[in-house]
């Protein structure tokens, strides 16, 4: 039916463009109160005292949450480290730490209530940058560690929680003999600075939570419902079976949304107060529960004269937050990834999750491959103009080959990368003609594994009497369009319109499990289950007709709702109708799918799949006031086979926006430990006048993919090499590079300053 790639509307469009789609943020009950609650105005202090006694006995309060009310409970939360509690219990730890909550009849009286707890704190020094949180004189966030695990690694791969004060988390790769470095001709060593930048989501964190009769019900807008459930039955000592986490449509993450954020305070609330309980953020609060890591990455780099890579070690310092969050997994991302697509005989990498004063850090698109492309690709660039090697020439003399291991134990490049480098090149005019003064090109290769590490998804596909047929599992639609692409590699395989599959609607009671939308999973980890739960759904049908039909399944071919044999086909629904009598039957397939556990991988499995983004700027630099103006931009990333090539080519440009902004502008700005740019209004982000004058993405079908027809996962890598090769590019104009992020006017004019200055000292 050639469902696959073709430009038809994607399932939930009219949905979207109508406005009839519901987000969790729509959604109400009856009788449900408004939570709110009340933040921290110290960096880093401790809690001496907390009455909420009279709000709580102010009109339209039904409950109020502090320290005093999380007895019974596990009260803190994490991914590997549960060191986050519901409300704060001895200290705060950044300015917006949550100290109280209520649930209240109207947001204002909730708001009015907030302003009546009365709390005495006694402030502490405070470390709001990596360096500060690093001296040996700093205060400790956490005076004694919390409870949390260390997961298996494979081969040359290690962690360690709490390894130094104020680390949370250390994660290690080496590979090889360090004598290598012995072999290098050249050995480079740079420091790189990577910013903070805020999600951005526009549907708020959002949770709307009631308790009845021993059931915790939520409605949340979250990206892994399944983790989530199992947190909270962890932190509320509840069955696990008797919470239920609904999901619809989220107005996008971007990473942020994993695990628990507004969840257990409107769970808490629902609870103390009987009533459903709705908890929705405010953008500005956004601000204050989930960022990006800031960064500090160093590489020791060791080349041959004639441009072969040798050896490297890195050193990158995350900065977490006050909270772990999911620094661990970041960590293991920006460590793992840092050496990029490319073939070295020495590896040592050591990537620290370093605690500070500000908004906890988390998964961020493509994290770790953006702090991780960033620091690499620039230095790979700055390499080749040491050596008076053309960037493109000492990449591709590098680059892994299609099918080569990323590193002993690894799964290899499903990626032709030079193919790529090559169309990147030819679509930014890279070595053609003469340029003007101030003008230059830079590339740049961003890199990451996708699918997750070890990850499993289970899927189930229903075919019901008259040919309709439903696709149940835990994906969650984020706007990336995985519904349509899901939906569409079932119709290509039952040989039927696409209008006819629809997708299940997320319920942690019905829908089979998936770990988590995230890390481009969804087409080559959750299509693999559901591709293999459409197949057992077909053998099913197939097996039933043959029985109706005398003959074996294999002289059978399903095709939109009829089995064909010899040439003629016979209508399904009046054969099932014959069979079952008038109610009908629904013939179900389940597929399951996870990486096989590898102790020679390092990560414990092989990764599934590489997600490649390659990119090329073109850009003009005002020598005068160190103004940067993208001329040009070309973002490419590798689909294997693209399901629904609209999407895909969204999911590019969305992406490299979001690089754009890294790049140029976007950051979140502390002055100490206070966020000075919290409000909305004051958060720059890319405009549509932001967009270059020519701005391509494109999407390639190299066919190399493990998903459903060789697709592969794509949307983040369009971000990853953005910076960098804007980066690039302004040394290729003026020959002055800057190390860190964003590439202000002010930064670009120093580094051109300095590079005069150099040079009149010779």
């Amino acid at each position: 039916m050639n469902a696959i790639g073709n430009p038809a509307p994607r399932v939930d469009a009219d949905l979207k463009v109508t406005g009839a789609a519901r987000y969790t943020v729509d959604l109400a009950l009856p009788r449900m109160l408004h939570a709110k609650v009340l933040r921290s105005p110290h960096a880093h202090a401790r809690v001496a005292h907390v009455d909420a006694r009279r709000a709580a006995a102010m009109p339209g309060v039904a409950a109020v949450v502090t320290r005093d009310d999380l007895g019974g409970l596990n009260a803190t939360y994490g991914y590997f480290i549960k060191d986050q509690p519901i409300v704060a219990i001895d200290k705060v730890r950044y300015i917006g730490d949550m100290v109280a909550a209520v649930a209240a009849e109207t947001e204002e009286q909730a708001v009015r209530a907030l302003e009546a707890i009365e709390v005495r704190y006694e402030p502490l020094a405070t470390v709001a940058t990596i360096e500060q949180a690093l001296a040996p004189a700093a205060p400790a966030l956490f005076e004694i560690p919390p409870p949390g695990i260390v997961p298996a690694y494979g081969a040359g791969a290690s962690g360690f929680k709490d390894p130094a004060k104020n680390v949370c988390y250390r994660f290690c790769y080496t590979h090889g003999d360090a004598a290598a470095f012995a072999r290098a001709d050249r050995v480079f060593t740079d420091e790189f600075r990577f910013s903070r930048m805020q999600h951005y989501h526009l549907e708020p964190f959002v949770t709307l939570a009631r308790v009845e009769a021993g059931q915790i019900e939520l409605w949340s807008s979250c990206q892994n419902p399944f983790p989530l459930r199992k947190e909270l039955a962890r932190v509320f000592n509840h069955p696990e079976q008797n919470i239920r986490v609904h999901v619809p449509f989220v107005g996008a993450g971007y990473g942020a949304k994993n695990n628990c954020k507004t969840e257990p305070i409107a769970v808490l609330l629902a609870k103390l107060s009987g009533r459903p309980v709705r908890f929705c953020m405010t953008m500005e609060e956004n601000f204050l529960t989930q960022s990006q890591h800031a960064a500090i990455l160093r590489l020791e780099t060791g080349v041959t004269n004639d441009g072969r890579f040798v050896a490297r070690r890195s050193e990158i310092l995350l900065d977490a937050g006050a909270y772990s969050d999911a620094s661990p997994l970041v960590a293991e991302k920006a460590g793992y990834r840092i050496n990029g697509p490319y073939r070295w005989e020495f590896i040592d990498s050591r990537c620290d999750c370093v605690m500070t004063n500000t908004t906890p850090a988390g998964p961020f698109r493509g994290f770790g491959g953006t702090q991780a492309s960033w620091a690499s690709e620039s230095q790979i660039d700055m390499i080749a103009r040491r050596l008076g090697i053309d960037p493109v020439t000492l990449r591709k003399k590098n680059l892994l080959k299609l099918g080569e291991a990323y590193v002993p134990g690894e799964s290899g490049m499903d990626s032709d990368l030079a193919e790529g480098l090559d169309l990147v090149c030819r679509e930014i005019g890279y070595g053609r003609g003469e340029r003007t003064k101030g003008r230059g090109i830079g590339i740049a290769i961003g890199f990451k594994d996708s699918g997750g590490v070890n990850k499993p998804a289970e899927a189930q596909v229903k075919a019901t009497t008259t040919g309709g047929i439903i696709v149940n599992s835990g994906t969650i639609e984020i706007g990336q369009g995985i519904q349509t692409a899901l939906t569409r590699v079932v119709a290509e395989l039952f040989a039927c319109p696409s209008a006819r599959v629809s997708y299940g609607p997320i319920d942690t009671d019905v829908t089979p499990f998936d770990q988590g939308t995230n890390a481009s999973s969804a087409i080559v980890v959750m299509g693999q289950a559901v591709e293999r739960a459409a197949r057992d759904c077909i053998a099913r049908i197939l097996d039933f007709a043959a029985s109706q039909l005398n003959c074996m399944p294999g002289d059978l071919r399903l095709e939109n709702w009829a089995v064909v044999k010899d040439n003629q086909a016979h209508p399904l629904a009046p054969m099932i109708m014959r069979h079952f009598g008038g109610t009908g039957f629904e013939f179900v397939g389940r597929g399951y799918f996870k990486p096989e556990t590898d102790h020679h991988a390092p990560l414990e499995a092989k990764c599934v799949s590489w997600e490649i983004g390659w990119g090329a700027a073109e850009v003009d630099v005002d020598e005068e006031t160190g103004r940067v103006v993208v001329r040009k931009l070309v973002v490419s990333g590798d689909a294997g086979r693209a399901i629904h090539k609209d999407a895909c080519r969204g999911q590019d440009e969305g992406a490299a926006m979001m690089g754009l902004g890294q790049a140029l502008f976007e950051t979140m700005r502390y002055d100490g430990p206070v966020l000075a740019n919290i409000a909305a209004a004051r958060y720059r982000v890319p405009l549509a006048s932001d967009l270059p004058e020519s701005f391509r993405a494109v999407t390639q079908e190299q066919g190399h993919g493990p998903g459903p027809f060789g697709a592969k996962g794509m949307g983040e890598a369009g971000m990853l090499p953005v910076a960098a090769a804007i980066a690039n590019a302004i040394e290729d104009a003026v020959g002055a590079r800057v190390a860190s992020l964003p590439l202000s006017p002010e930064k670009v004019l120093a580094a051109i300053e300095a590079k005069r200055a150099k040079a009149e000292d010779k």
